[in-house]
């Protein structure tokens, strides 16, 4: 039997963070773990977290990944983490967090995102300069509105980080990025792969965000060593290697094969996301694609929708139902849900762009007011969300023969089907649903490799370590793609309205 070569991902996302143990020469998963986050919400839009709780998360995972794997800590070889994109997390010059992490959700910010477009000329102007239109839930607005609510913590910062970068600072002592996270900032060129000083300058001309930027380094570039008080609270290896990691959508990329064009990913999360893989920075006009920098050296265009398991999650709560309840209630639903239409727009929206949106129920009559109709209208809402951004990211270019599905929404065979039907594309489910921990551990192998002087290529390790799973392949249906069409362009009409 050959020698195992143990990796730790780490996935430090909205909800909780999950570990899972990859044993990268076979290609198998050997344990998970995982724990949960609670969110700091307010009517504002504001959505942030405590740090301490990833710490906390983090060794809770990992303890449970390495005893479901049963396995000592000192046989992992190296550790990647992936985090929740466009996180602000300042620190001071003695490496403490300022105050609680502002996150990818929040749109208490949505004013100073409006001053900084404007300051770049607008979605044409951010375009031409950064490669990305700035939204409200990007990092840049973060700084402003820190500056502007909270001098006094802006006084103090001495380190920016995102999510993933602030657990490898923890790892290591380092402060670095990696440029596929580093994308969803604002204040970097995606072409360049740069940081744009200018823009921080304007927020702050006295330098200090300048001073406080991590370091940038490449994928395959490891951050360091785990510290060693670190590698003894975690159990771990103290030469276990800590890989450049990255946001979760590039992490979830690689954990799904989706690292040379023709791959299309797909993720049913809390969010919705559709990314694939693009060898040059071929910026869309379409100010909603992101063309963000990939963790594998590329580029990864992307759509990412703000309300997906979130809005059916609401839905199941006011109807108290069960996953099994509300998947058979979608399924006893007609396609079209009897005229029923659903803006799932609970926490404003990213594509189509309707940051100030709020949900809404249309077409609601005495007969066709059910809760299979409700059900139905919800899934068909936040799907025909993922399908309008689909068809722009095809309008850029992309193509794509297949649809790898991840995210806890693809576990339904119902909703499979309608993302089959919406998308007119086959979905296959990957064989292991944690993509973005996959990704990261897949990443840290790769990254040990280089450093060792082996050329373990990123294609042959991702050949290896991730794969589909044949019973979750759904073909669309003819009758249902040509019935699901309209009730698209019904949504459309609805959306056109807003």
């Amino acid at each position: 039997m050959p020698t195992q070569q143990l990796y730790l991902g780490i996935d430090c996302g909205t909800q909780g963070t999950k570990a899972i143990v990859l044993d990268a020469a076979s290609g198998q998963v050997l344990g998970e773990g995982a724990a949960p986050h609670t969110l700091i919400t307010a009517a504002n839009g504001r959505r942030e977290q405590d740090t301490a709780q990833w710490l906390e998360a983090f060794k809770s995972a990992t303890q449970q990944a390495l005893a479901a794997a049963n396995i000592d800590g000192q046989a992992i070889q190296g550790i990647g983490v992936s985090g929740q994109q466009h996180g602000l997390v300042l620190l001071d010059d003695q490496g403490q967090v300022l105050r609680p992490a502002k996150l990818w959700c929040d749109t208490e910010t949505t004013p100073e995102n409006d001053r900084l477009l404007a300051y770049l000329g607008g979605e044409v102007g951010s375009l031409e300069r950064l490669g990305v239109v700035i939204a409200p839930g990007y990092t840049v607005s973060k700084l402003l509105w820190t500056k502007q609510h909270h001098p006094d913590v802006f006084e103090r910062i001495a380190h920016i980080l995102l999510p993933h970068d602030y657990l490898n600072h923890w790892l290591t002592g380092r402060s670095c990025s990696e440029y596929g996270d580093a994308s969803g900032t604002g204040y970097f060129n995606v072409r360049s792969r740069q940081w744009d000083i200018e823009l921080l300058r304007d927020i702050d001309p006295s330098g200090r965000l300048e001073a406080a930027l991590p370091e940038l380094i490449e994928a395959h570039q490891p951050v360091g060593l785990l510290l060693p008080h670190i590698a003894e609270q975690l159990g771990l290896n103290p030469w276990a290697l800590v890989s450049s990691g990255g946001g979760d959508n590039m992490m979830g990329a690689i954990g799904t094969g989706n690292i040379q064009p023709g791959v299309i990913t797909m993720s049913l999360g809390s969010s919705g996301t559709v990314y694939a893989y693009a060898d040059q920075p071929q910026v869309s006009p379409d100010a909603v694609v992101a063309t963000f920098c990939s963790s594998s050296g590329g580029w990864l265009p992307l759509i990412c929708t703000m309300n997906l398991t979130n809005a059916t999650g609401a839905i199941r709560e006011l109807l108290d139902l069960d996953i099994v309840q509300f998947n058979e209630l979608v399924a006893q639903a007609p396609i079209g849900a009897e005229g029923v239409s659903m803006l799932p727009f609970l926490n404003g929206e990213r594509v189509p762009a309707l940051p100030h949106a709020t949900g809404s129920l249309l077409g609601l009559t005495m007969t066709n007011l059910t809760r299979a109709n409700l059900c139905r209208a919800v899934v068909e809402g936040t799907t025909f969300g993922l399908r309008y951004g689909l068809d722009l990211l095809r309008h850029n270019g992309l193509q794509g023969l297949r649809i790898r599905l991840i995210g806890g929404g693809a576990k339904s065979p119902v909703w499979r089907q309608i993302v089959a039907d919406i998308m007119n594309t086959p979905v296959i489910c990957t064989a292991h649903s944690e993509a973005a921990a996959l990704g990261a551990a897949i990443q840290a192998a790769w990254c040990r490799a280089r450093a060792n002087g082996r050329e373990d290529s990123l294609a042959d390790l991702c050949e290896r370590c991730v794969a589909l799973d044949p019973s979750s392949e759904t073909l669309p249906i003819a009758a249902n793609v040509a019935a699901n069409q309209q009730v698209y362009e019904r949504y459309q009409q609805h959306v056109a309205t807003l």
